[in-house]
């Protein structure tokens, strides 16, 4: 008797409910994941279509088909239809080329809003995370978050108003606070202001902003506005911005009286030989850099000088209270002083 046909069809078989029980199985078969990750998908090229629309009104513009395909990073076909989808779920209205959200879709595009502001806000004060990096990561985030997770986060935050470049952080219900000020290429010569916020994107202009080491809350004075360039004083340091660049900073104007410490430098000016006064510490300083800070004796009216400059790095120690203690000159750059004598 020849067993060999009824063995490979046992065989043939078995594998075959094997595979089916890996493909099929509930929540861990590959056929609920390969689902689970489409859908997945799905919901964030959603997201970002809502969120890319709620900005886009905001500003005053109204958007295309178009306008999306080139902002964002999918494929035309997968943007196409899952605009198509949201129409037929009335998260949005297409007439003809432009796209509009509707009352639900604008509710659902304030919750995204609402995660990333309050996310960039806790990888400002929770982690050491550079702000290069708060956009993107809060990017990532804003689709993970449900409703449940995202209150908390904003109870642990303490329900901040503002996210970290000074955008308004969505409340519960949808509310927001208003940014007060202009743009800054739309002021006069002489405004004196503070800034109150840093547009985050685009990321090219952003990382210019960066690199110029403007910092949100400090008080500045205009001294040129031309469509060539800005000039403008703020902390003892002179910056000169291209209009595009200036267009992305808000600043609200202050009259004369409200003006605090206007002789006030950062500390990374400081020469050796030098004494000064702590005035305070930037609002750029935040969560535990800022408490370190503080902790080390940076503390207003507090003298400081130049204890040590290491000449290999940019980082000098400063001899406060009878210690010496080492900053780099991006962490000096957000302690304020002023000069004696």
């Amino acid at each position: 008797m020849n067993l060999s046909n009824p063995i490979q069809n046992l065989l043939l078989f078995a594998a075959l409910a094997l595979f089916l029980y890996l493909f099929f199985r509930p929540v861990n078969g590959w056929y609920w994941i390969i689902k689970n990750n489409l859908n997945s998908n799905r919901k964030v090229v959603i997201e970002d279509l809502l969120k890319q629309l709620y900005t886009s009104e905001n500003a005053g513009t109204l958007i295309t088909t178009n306008d999306l395909t080139l902002r964002l990073k999918y494929k035309n076909h997968q943007i196409i239809e899952v605009l198509q989808e949201m129409a037929l779920t009335e998260l949005i209205v297409l007439a003809g080329d432009q796209i509009q959200l509707t009352p639900l879709g604008r509710e659902y595009a304030v919750k995204i809003v609402r995660v990333h502001r309050l996310w960039e806000k806790y990888l400002a004060e929770k982690t050491g995370f550079d702000k290069s990096e708060w956009h993107h990561r809060a990017e990532d985030m804003e689709h993970r978050l449900d409703h449940e997770a995202t209150n908390e986060l904003a109870v642990k935050l303490g329900n901040p108003i503002f996210d970290p470049h000074g955008d308004p952080i969505p409340s519960e219900l949808g509310n927001m606070a208003e940014i007060t000020g202009s743009s800054m290429v739309n002021l006069p010569v002489n405004t004196l202001g503070k800034i109150v916020h840093i547009e985050d994107e685009p990321d090219v202009i952003y990382k210019q902003i960066l690199a110029e080491n403007i910092h949100i809350g400090s008080q500045i004075r205009i001294v040129e506005n031309t469509n060539k360039r800005v000039v403008f004083y703020s902390e003892g340091e002179e910056f000169i911005l291209a209009p595009i660049v200036a267009a992305n900073l808000t600043v609200e104007p202050l009259d004369a009286a409200s003006i605090l410490e206007e002789d006030a430098v950062r500390l990374s000016s400081l020469q050796q030989n030098e004494m000064a006064e702590i005035l305070g510490i930037s609002k750029e300083c935040r969560g535990e850099s800022r408490r370190r800070l503080l902790d080390l004796g940076f503390v207003r009216g507090t003298p400081i000088q130049i204890d040590l400059v290491s000449p290999l790095s940019d980082t000098k120690a400063y001899l406060v209270k009878g210690s010496s203690i080492a900053l780099r000159t991006d962490q000096a750059a957000k302690v304020l002083i002023k000069k004696l004598g």
